[in-house]
Protein backbone atom coordinates (compact mmCIF):
# COMPACT_ATOMS: atom_id res chain seq x y z
CA UNK A 1 0.00 0.00 0.00
CA UNK A 2 1.71 3.29 -0.92
CA UNK A 3 2.13 5.85 1.56
CA UNK A 4 -0.31 8.98 0.91
CA UNK A 5 -0.04 12.56 1.86
CA UNK A 6 -2.80 12.57 4.48
CA UNK A 7 -5.28 9.99 5.58
CA UNK A 8 -8.48 11.81 6.71
CA UNK A 9 -10.50 9.64 9.19
CA UNK A 10 -14.25 10.21 8.68
CA UNK A 11 -15.91 10.73 5.15
CA UNK A 12 -18.68 13.24 6.75
CA UNK A 13 -18.25 16.51 5.45
CA UNK A 14 -15.51 18.11 7.56
CA UNK A 15 -13.60 14.90 6.29
CA UNK A 16 -14.79 16.10 2.64
CA UNK A 17 -14.18 19.55 2.80
CA UNK A 18 -11.11 18.55 3.59
CA UNK A 19 -9.96 15.79 0.76
CA UNK A 20 -11.82 18.25 -1.63
CA UNK A 21 -9.50 21.16 -0.88
CA UNK A 22 -5.98 19.00 -0.74
CA UNK A 23 -6.65 17.09 -3.95
CA UNK A 24 -7.04 20.33 -5.61
CA UNK A 25 -3.23 21.24 -4.12
CA UNK A 26 -2.52 18.01 -5.63
CA UNK A 27 -2.11 16.21 -2.50
CA UNK A 28 -2.50 12.60 -1.96
CA UNK A 29 -5.53 11.68 0.08
CA UNK A 30 -6.78 8.38 1.34
CA UNK A 31 -10.23 8.78 2.59
CA UNK A 32 -11.86 6.66 5.41
CA UNK A 33 -14.56 5.55 7.14
CA UNK A 34 -16.06 3.21 9.58
CA UNK A 35 -19.28 3.40 8.06
CA UNK A 36 -20.42 1.05 5.30
CA UNK A 37 -21.12 4.49 3.39
CA UNK A 38 -19.79 7.82 2.87
CA UNK A 39 -21.44 11.39 3.89
CA UNK A 40 -21.35 10.51 7.60
CA UNK A 41 -24.73 12.03 9.44
CA UNK A 42 -25.52 13.69 6.52
CA UNK A 43 -26.08 10.67 4.57
CA UNK A 44 -29.23 10.30 2.60
CA UNK A 45 -30.62 6.90 1.55
CA UNK A 46 -32.84 6.27 -1.56
CA UNK A 47 -36.13 4.80 -0.39
CA UNK A 48 -39.01 4.71 -2.77
CA UNK A 49 -37.50 7.43 -4.77
CA UNK A 50 -37.40 9.48 -1.64
CA UNK A 51 -33.93 10.81 -0.21
CA UNK A 52 -34.25 9.69 3.79
CA UNK A 53 -32.09 11.65 6.00
CA UNK A 54 -30.86 8.21 7.36
CA UNK A 55 -29.31 10.07 10.75
CA UNK A 56 -32.00 12.68 11.41
CA UNK A 57 -33.20 15.77 9.61
CA UNK A 58 -30.47 18.30 8.16
CA UNK A 59 -31.11 21.96 6.49
CA UNK A 60 -28.46 23.50 5.31
CA UNK A 61 -28.22 27.33 6.72
CA UNK A 62 -26.17 30.02 6.53
CA UNK A 63 -25.93 33.63 6.70
CA UNK A 64 -22.35 33.52 5.07
CA UNK A 65 -22.20 34.30 1.40
CA UNK A 66 -19.10 32.93 0.98
CA UNK A 67 -19.98 29.44 2.63
CA UNK A 68 -23.11 29.12 0.25
CA UNK A 69 -21.53 29.85 -2.71
CA UNK A 70 -18.79 26.95 -1.75
CA UNK A 71 -21.86 24.73 -1.25
CA UNK A 72 -23.18 25.80 -4.40
CA UNK A 73 -20.33 24.60 -6.26
CA UNK A 74 -21.52 21.22 -5.41
CA UNK A 75 -25.12 21.18 -6.01
CA UNK A 76 -28.00 23.17 -6.47
CA UNK A 77 -30.44 24.05 -3.44
CA UNK A 78 -34.08 23.68 -3.30
CA UNK A 79 -35.63 26.63 -1.74
CA UNK A 80 -37.30 24.72 1.26
CA UNK A 81 -37.60 26.68 4.57
CA UNK A 82 -37.84 25.33 7.64
CA UNK A 83 -40.63 25.63 9.33
CA UNK A 84 -41.53 22.56 12.28
CA UNK A 85 -44.56 21.90 14.04
CA UNK A 86 -44.83 21.32 17.93
CA UNK A 87 -48.16 19.20 18.91
CA UNK A 88 -48.81 18.75 22.58
CA UNK A 89 -51.55 16.22 23.81
CA UNK A 90 -54.01 17.76 21.03
CA UNK A 91 -52.87 21.25 20.39
CA UNK A 92 -50.73 21.63 17.46
CA UNK A 93 -48.29 24.78 18.26
CA UNK A 94 -45.84 26.67 15.39
CA UNK A 95 -42.28 26.41 15.81
CA UNK A 96 -40.01 29.19 16.36
CA UNK A 97 -41.73 30.91 19.03
CA UNK A 98 -43.86 33.50 17.22
CA UNK A 99 -46.97 35.32 16.85
CA UNK A 100 -48.98 31.91 15.20
CA UNK A 101 -47.86 30.23 18.35
CA UNK A 102 -49.18 32.75 20.75
CA UNK A 103 -52.09 33.68 18.92
CA UNK A 104 -53.23 29.60 19.44
CA UNK A 105 -52.20 29.48 22.83
CA UNK A 106 -54.03 32.73 24.23
CA UNK A 107 -56.18 33.60 21.53
CA UNK A 108 -54.78 36.82 20.74
CA UNK A 109 -53.69 38.73 18.03
CA UNK A 110 -51.19 41.06 18.23
CA UNK A 111 -47.73 41.10 19.95
CA UNK A 112 -48.58 43.89 22.58
CA UNK A 113 -50.88 41.51 24.03
CA UNK A 114 -48.42 38.47 23.89
CA UNK A 115 -45.89 40.53 25.56
CA UNK A 116 -47.82 41.21 27.96
CA UNK A 117 -49.05 37.89 29.21
CA UNK A 118 -45.15 36.53 28.66
CA UNK A 119 -44.31 39.38 30.99
CA UNK A 120 -47.12 38.83 33.52
CA UNK A 121 -46.42 34.72 33.53
CA UNK A 122 -42.15 35.89 34.50
CA UNK A 123 -43.52 38.03 36.75
CA UNK A 124 -45.30 35.88 38.60
CA UNK A 125 -42.45 33.29 38.53
CA UNK A 126 -40.90 35.20 40.56
CA UNK A 127 -37.13 33.86 39.81
CA UNK A 128 -34.30 36.16 39.68
CA UNK A 129 -31.08 33.65 39.72
CA UNK A 130 -32.35 30.46 37.58
CA UNK A 131 -30.16 27.05 39.31
CA UNK A 132 -31.54 25.17 36.86
CA UNK A 133 -32.82 24.52 33.19
CA UNK A 134 -36.72 24.87 34.77
CA UNK A 135 -36.32 28.04 36.35
CA UNK A 136 -34.41 29.51 33.58
CA UNK A 137 -37.00 28.62 31.20
CA UNK A 138 -40.11 30.16 33.32
CA UNK A 139 -37.67 33.32 33.80
CA UNK A 140 -37.68 33.66 30.05
CA UNK A 141 -40.78 32.42 28.97
CA UNK A 142 -43.34 32.09 32.00
CA UNK A 143 -45.38 29.03 32.57
CA UNK A 144 -47.58 27.91 29.45
CA UNK A 145 -44.54 28.04 27.29
CA UNK A 146 -42.35 26.02 29.53
CA UNK A 147 -45.31 23.57 30.35
CA UNK A 148 -46.55 23.03 26.64
CA UNK A 149 -43.58 23.44 24.52
CA UNK A 150 -40.33 23.41 26.94
CA UNK A 151 -40.84 20.78 29.80
CA UNK A 152 -41.68 17.10 28.08
CA UNK A 153 -39.31 17.67 24.98
CA UNK A 154 -36.20 18.82 26.99
CA UNK A 155 -36.75 15.57 29.50
CA UNK A 156 -36.93 13.41 26.40
CA UNK A 157 -34.22 15.43 25.03
CA UNK A 158 -31.80 14.97 27.85
CA UNK A 159 -33.09 11.59 29.50
CA UNK A 160 -33.06 13.62 32.61
CA UNK A 161 -35.95 16.01 34.46
CA UNK A 162 -35.36 19.94 33.60
CA UNK A 163 -34.59 20.58 37.42
CA UNK A 164 -31.67 18.49 37.07
CA UNK A 165 -30.30 20.29 33.84
CA UNK A 166 -27.76 23.05 34.16
CA UNK A 167 -29.65 26.57 33.37
CA UNK A 168 -26.90 27.43 30.47
CA UNK A 169 -28.70 24.86 28.28
CA UNK A 170 -31.50 27.48 27.55
CA UNK A 171 -29.23 31.02 27.50
CA UNK A 172 -32.45 32.50 26.03
CA UNK A 173 -35.67 32.22 24.19
CA UNK A 174 -35.63 32.88 20.40
CA UNK A 175 -39.33 34.96 20.85
CA UNK A 176 -40.73 36.50 17.59
CA UNK A 177 -43.18 39.04 17.32
CA UNK A 178 -44.55 38.20 14.30
CA UNK A 179 -46.33 35.65 12.18
CA UNK A 180 -43.66 34.29 10.61
CA UNK A 181 -43.01 30.37 11.04
CA UNK A 182 -39.44 30.52 9.12
CA UNK A 183 -37.64 28.50 12.10
CA UNK A 184 -33.74 30.18 10.92
CA UNK A 185 -33.10 33.99 10.42
CA UNK A 186 -30.35 32.92 8.20
CA UNK A 187 -30.41 34.78 4.83
CA UNK A 188 -29.52 31.79 2.71
CA UNK A 189 -31.26 28.22 3.05
CA UNK A 190 -32.29 25.17 1.46
CA UNK A 191 -31.41 21.24 0.59
CA UNK A 192 -29.19 19.76 -1.99
CA UNK A 193 -31.60 18.74 -4.93
CA UNK A 194 -30.83 15.13 -5.32
CA UNK A 195 -29.74 14.87 -1.96
CA UNK A 196 -26.39 15.13 0.48
CA UNK A 197 -24.85 12.06 -0.38
CA UNK A 198 -24.23 13.46 -4.14
CA UNK A 199 -22.70 16.79 -2.61
CA UNK A 200 -20.50 14.15 -0.34
CA UNK A 201 -19.54 12.16 -3.87
CA UNK A 202 -18.89 15.18 -5.56
CA UNK A 203 -16.49 16.67 -3.15
CA UNK A 204 -14.38 13.07 -2.81
CA UNK A 205 -13.89 13.23 -6.28
CA UNK A 206 -9.76 12.59 -6.88
CA UNK A 207 -9.51 10.79 -3.93
CA UNK A 208 -9.50 7.43 -2.57
CA UNK A 209 -12.29 6.39 -0.73
CA UNK A 210 -12.87 2.92 0.97
CA UNK A 211 -15.92 2.61 3.70
CA UNK A 212 -15.84 0.04 5.99
CA UNK A 213 -12.20 0.48 7.46
CA UNK A 214 -12.04 1.19 11.16
CA UNK A 215 -8.78 3.28 11.55
CA UNK A 216 -7.56 1.81 14.71
CA UNK A 217 -6.85 -1.57 13.47
CA UNK A 218 -5.73 0.29 10.08
CA UNK A 219 -2.91 2.17 12.14
CA UNK A 220 -2.09 -1.30 13.63
CA UNK A 221 -1.33 -2.44 10.10
CA UNK A 222 0.24 0.13 7.90
CA UNK A 223 1.53 2.71 11.13
CA UNK A 224 3.12 5.18 8.55
CA UNK A 225 0.51 5.13 5.99
CA UNK A 226 0.24 8.90 5.54
CA UNK A 227 2.56 11.78 6.27
CA UNK A 228 -0.44 13.59 8.06
CA UNK A 229 -3.87 12.00 9.41
CA UNK A 230 -6.91 14.39 9.64
CA UNK A 231 -9.20 12.63 12.83
CA UNK A 232 -12.68 13.48 12.30
CA UNK A 233 -13.31 10.43 15.03
CA UNK A 234 -13.92 10.60 18.74
CA UNK A 235 -11.02 13.04 20.08
CA UNK A 236 -11.37 10.86 23.84
CA UNK A 237 -11.53 7.18 20.98
CA UNK A 238 -8.18 8.36 19.45
CA UNK A 239 -6.19 8.35 23.07
CA UNK A 240 -8.16 4.88 24.06
CA UNK A 241 -10.27 6.82 26.74
CA UNK A 242 -6.94 6.95 28.78
CA UNK A 243 -8.62 10.31 30.85
CA UNK A 244 -12.18 8.49 30.56
CA UNK A 245 -15.29 8.76 27.91
CA UNK A 246 -16.75 12.40 27.47
CA UNK A 247 -20.53 12.23 27.71
CA UNK A 248 -22.72 12.15 24.34
CA UNK A 249 -26.40 12.12 23.47
CA UNK A 250 -27.25 9.65 20.90
CA UNK A 251 -30.65 9.25 18.78
CA UNK A 252 -32.38 5.88 17.56
CA UNK A 253 -34.53 5.94 14.29
CA UNK A 254 -37.44 3.89 13.72
CA UNK A 255 -37.86 4.49 9.94
CA UNK A 256 -40.92 2.82 7.84
CA UNK A 257 -42.36 3.15 4.82
CA UNK A 258 -46.24 3.93 4.88
CA UNK A 259 -48.46 3.35 1.74
CA UNK A 260 -49.97 6.64 1.90
CA UNK A 261 -48.75 10.09 -0.18
CA UNK A 262 -49.09 12.45 2.94
CA UNK A 263 -48.49 11.37 6.46
CA UNK A 264 -48.51 14.53 8.58
CA UNK A 265 -48.14 17.48 5.85
CA UNK A 266 -44.73 18.69 7.15
CA UNK A 267 -41.24 17.68 7.22
CA UNK A 268 -40.74 18.15 11.02
CA UNK A 269 -43.35 17.61 13.92
CA UNK A 270 -41.82 17.67 17.52
CA UNK A 271 -44.04 15.74 20.20
CA UNK A 272 -43.58 17.74 23.48
CA UNK A 273 -44.95 15.92 25.67
CA UNK A 274 -43.38 13.73 28.08
CA UNK A 275 -45.91 10.41 28.03
CA UNK A 276 -45.21 10.15 23.88
CA UNK A 277 -41.86 8.44 23.84
CA UNK A 278 -40.20 9.65 20.50
CA UNK A 279 -38.88 13.72 20.31
CA UNK A 280 -40.06 13.83 16.45
CA UNK A 281 -41.08 12.49 13.58
CA UNK A 282 -39.73 13.27 10.10
CA UNK A 283 -41.56 12.61 6.80
CA UNK A 284 -38.42 13.03 4.76
CA UNK A 285 -40.29 13.99 0.92
CA UNK A 286 -41.20 17.54 2.06
CA UNK A 287 -37.59 18.78 2.37
CA UNK A 288 -37.78 18.14 -1.42
CA UNK A 289 -41.54 19.02 -1.90
CA UNK A 290 -42.07 15.07 -3.17
CA UNK A 291 -44.78 13.62 -4.88
CA UNK A 292 -44.17 10.20 -4.53
CA UNK A 293 -46.55 7.85 -4.04
CA UNK A 294 -45.66 6.41 -0.51
CA UNK A 295 -44.00 8.67 2.34
CA UNK A 296 -41.23 7.31 4.13
CA UNK A 297 -41.32 8.49 8.34
CA UNK A 298 -38.99 8.08 11.30
CA UNK A 299 -39.49 8.56 14.72
CA UNK A 300 -36.30 9.94 16.76
CA UNK A 301 -36.25 8.25 20.33
CA UNK A 302 -33.37 10.40 22.35
CA UNK A 303 -31.18 8.34 24.58
CA UNK A 304 -28.13 7.91 27.03
CA UNK A 305 -25.10 7.30 25.26
CA UNK A 306 -22.26 4.22 25.91
CA UNK A 307 -19.32 3.44 24.40
CA UNK A 308 -20.01 1.35 21.43
CA UNK A 309 -23.08 3.44 20.36
CA UNK A 310 -22.97 6.49 18.24
CA UNK A 311 -22.83 9.50 19.53
CA UNK A 312 -24.64 12.42 18.38
CA UNK A 313 -24.49 15.30 20.81
CA UNK A 314 -21.77 16.21 22.85
CA UNK A 315 -22.74 17.23 26.71
CA UNK A 316 -20.88 20.49 27.39
CA UNK A 317 -21.46 20.69 30.95
CA UNK A 318 -18.55 22.02 32.68
CA UNK A 319 -17.09 18.53 33.63
CA UNK A 320 -17.08 17.47 30.27
CA UNK A 321 -15.76 20.44 29.12
CA UNK A 322 -12.95 20.07 31.39
CA UNK A 323 -12.54 16.48 30.40
CA UNK A 324 -12.24 17.80 26.67
CA UNK A 325 -9.87 20.53 27.56
CA UNK A 326 -7.65 17.61 28.55
CA UNK A 327 -8.16 15.40 25.98
CA UNK A 328 -7.00 18.80 23.86
CA UNK A 329 -3.72 18.91 25.84
CA UNK A 330 -2.69 15.39 24.79
CA UNK A 331 -3.72 16.58 21.04
CA UNK A 332 -1.64 18.94 20.76
CA UNK A 333 1.37 16.81 21.44
CA UNK A 334 0.29 14.72 18.11
CA UNK A 335 2.40 16.62 15.92
CA UNK A 336 1.12 14.95 12.71
CA UNK A 337 -2.21 14.69 13.65
CA UNK A 338 -4.88 17.79 12.79
CA UNK A 339 -8.51 16.82 15.09
CA UNK A 340 -11.67 18.44 13.47
CA UNK A 341 -15.48 18.11 13.53
CA UNK A 342 -17.91 17.76 15.46
CA UNK A 343 -16.42 14.64 17.47
CA UNK A 344 -12.79 15.64 16.67
CA UNK A 345 -13.23 19.03 18.32
CA UNK A 346 -16.50 17.77 20.76
CA UNK A 347 -18.48 20.57 19.84
CA UNK A 348 -22.09 21.37 18.41
CA UNK A 349 -21.48 22.21 14.78
CA UNK A 350 -24.39 23.53 12.23
CA UNK A 351 -23.19 21.98 8.63
CA UNK A 352 -22.39 25.78 7.44
CA UNK A 353 -19.79 26.32 10.77
CA UNK A 354 -18.10 22.78 9.81
CA UNK A 355 -17.76 23.76 6.43
CA UNK A 356 -16.09 26.93 7.87
CA UNK A 357 -14.25 25.09 10.45
CA UNK A 358 -12.74 23.11 7.87
CA UNK A 359 -11.76 25.50 5.53
CA UNK A 360 -10.15 27.69 8.72
CA UNK A 361 -8.16 24.55 9.26
CA UNK A 362 -6.82 24.34 5.74
CA UNK A 363 -5.29 27.90 6.00
CA UNK A 364 -3.28 26.62 9.23
CA UNK A 365 -1.97 23.58 7.37
CA UNK A 366 -0.79 26.40 4.59
CA UNK A 367 0.85 28.30 7.12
Amino acid sequence: MRKYDYLIVGAGLYGAVMAHELTKKGKTCLVIDRRSHIAGNIYCEDIEGIHVHKYGAHIFHTSDKKIWEYMNQFAEFNNYINSPIAIYKDELYNLPFNMNTFSKMWGIRTPKEAKEIIDRQVEEAGIINPRNLEEQALSLGGKDIYEKLIKGYTQKQWGRDCKELPAFIIRRLPFRFTYDNNYFNDRYQGIPIGGYTAVVEKMLKGAEVRTGIDFFELKKEKPDIAEKIIFTGMIDEYFGYCLGALKYRSVRFETEVLDCENYQGNAVVNYTEKEVPYTRIIEHKHFEFGKQEKTVISKEYSSEWKVGMEPYYPVNDEENTHLYEEYKKLAAKEEHVVFGGRLGEYKYYDMDKVVAAALSKLKELEA
